[in-house]
């Protein structure tokens, strides 16, 4: 290299690192004068009366005090940054501070904080990281507390890890020091203001409508459906679908760790577990939740996620009476699914021999459905099987439908089709004599031919 060239290059290396400075510097000063504006309009304002103005009164007395404090400051600030610097702070008063914005986009989601400064999040089924940061991680805290604090649930160094939820039913997991070493983190996984309709997974390409018709056919004819996937793969959402299928006039009871499902019928119980107090009483598990439930005169039990001891008893409701009930695994195929229900069945502390639990599992299970997140960050149900019983000890279990990935375009979307194997399913005739007309058609002779666009 010339020493023209090394000159220029190390001017310019001094330059960006002077450059980064002044916008550092920059943007600390504007936090500062955020938090100094903050603090000022707490003082001023009595908190306890905020959100009791139904009609705006609230939030008109809030952009009022802040204008009045804004104007007071000794910095010179333009019309544009005033603005922005009450809304920013509106949203700290009265809603989640930086993360309001990102919750208002409703093409987001996940939203995921690794730290004060670094958020990303996922839209379109790929992460990407945005220009959101939070003022300190003190200021993270504070954001993480009053999610947890809004259901009731707390977070400190005796209890660093959390599960809440949004208003808007949005899923919420935070973890703080001293087990996050680089800050506290935060996950949230939205839910649509409109929950997915059937309609709108087959116009995704999630599945196809022959499969709608054999699933929303399995669901009114009472059978047990258990939905397997990996995190992230739409397992909830699945649910949700399927979960509207179910007649109106039935009793149906949902038990969660954290409420998150979106049933549309009027008659519905929900269950959430409790997490111990301060002094380690008071919790309540799903395995509580599950056999209380049986009490309650369900017509349907939707588990949102089985993962312990509670399978046990889940499969004990499912064989005694409580047909159609649903529920998610995680796994990564229908078989693994299998595997981990009869290690969770363990879990309940019974000493039940490994054959008893297959039978158990092969006598309650119906049908198992496989979700899966692909490469290009689409959702699709990979597989749907019915459990046919046992041989020996190995349950048996037989594919109705699947999905047959066949290559990957220029553009990194991933191609392949979703249809029948052409296997007659052997519940055909309880669905029938549910008095459900399902077309023999839809099994077919093999996989559709049309590649997924």
């Amino acid at each position: 290299m010339s020493l023209r060239a090394r000159l220029g290059a190390a001017s310019l290396n001094g330059a960006l690192p002077e450059a980064e400075e002044r916008d550092s510097a920059r943007e600390s000063a504007r936090q500062d004068l955020k938090a100094r504006v903050h603090y000022k309009v707490i003082e001023q304002l009595d908190l306890s009366m905020l959100g009791d103005g139904a009609d705006g009164s609230t939030e008109k007395e809030l952009e009022e005090a802040i204008r009045l404090v804004v104007e007071g400051e000794p910095d010179a600030l333009s019309h544009n940054e005033r603005e922005g610097l009450a809304w920013e702070i509106k949203n700290e008063v009265l809603g989640l501070g930086p993360l309001e914005p990102l919750l208002a986009d409703s093409s987001l989601s996940e939203i995921l904080v690794n730290g004060c400064d670094k958020v990303y999040v996922e839209r379109g089924g790929r992460l990407q990281r945005v220009g959101v940061r939070f003022r300190d991680n003190q200021h993270l805290l504070k954001i993480i507390d009053k999610i947890a604090s809004a259901v009731g649930r707390r977070i400190d160094e005796s209890s660093p890890m959390v599960d809440a939820r949004l208003a808007d039913g949005s899923r919420v997991n935070a973890i703080i020091p001293p087990l996050a070493l680089d800050g506290p983190a935060m996950s949230i996984r939205k839910f649509a203001v409109d929950p997915l309709k059937v309609e709108d997974l087959i116009r995704l390409e999630a599945f196809s409508a022959p499969a709608a018709r054999f699933l929303e056919a399995v669901v009114k004819a009472r059978l047990n459906v258990l939905i397997s996937g990996g995190t992230g793969t739409g397992k909830t959402t699945l649910l949700n679908v399927l979960s509207a299928f179910i007649p109106r006039r039935e009793r149906i009871v949902t038990i969660e760790d954290s409420a998150e499902l979106q049933l549309q019928q009027d008659h519905v119980v929900r269950l959430e577990t409790r997490p111990p107090n301060i002094e380690g009483h008071g919790e309540v598990t799903m395995r509580d939740l599950v056999k209380n439930s049986l009490r309650m005169r369900p017509d349907r039990i939707v588990v949102g996620e089985v993962r312990g001891g509670e399978a046990l008893d889940m499969m004990q409701a499912m064989n005694t009476g409580h047909d159609g009930s649903l529920t998610t695994i995680h796994a990564n195929s229908p078989r693994d699914a299998i595997s981990r229900l009869e290690t969770m069945m363990t879990m309940a502390g019974l000493e039940i021999p490994d054959k008893a639990i297959r039978q158990q599992i092969a006598s309650a299970i119906h049908v198992i459905i496989q979700v899966t997140r692909l490469s290009d960050g689409s959702r699709r149900l990979t597989s749907v099987q019915e459990v046919t019983g046992t041989e020996g000890d190995t349950l048996t279990m037989q594919e109705i439908f699947r999905y047959q990935q066949s290559g990957v375009d220029q553009r990194g979307r991933v191609l392949g089709a979703f249809g029948p194997t052409g296997i007659r399913a052997r519940w055909s005739d309880r669905i029938a004599s549910a008095g459900i007309d399902l077309d023999h058609e839809i099994f077919g002779a093999g996989w559709a031919q049309s590649e997924a666009r």
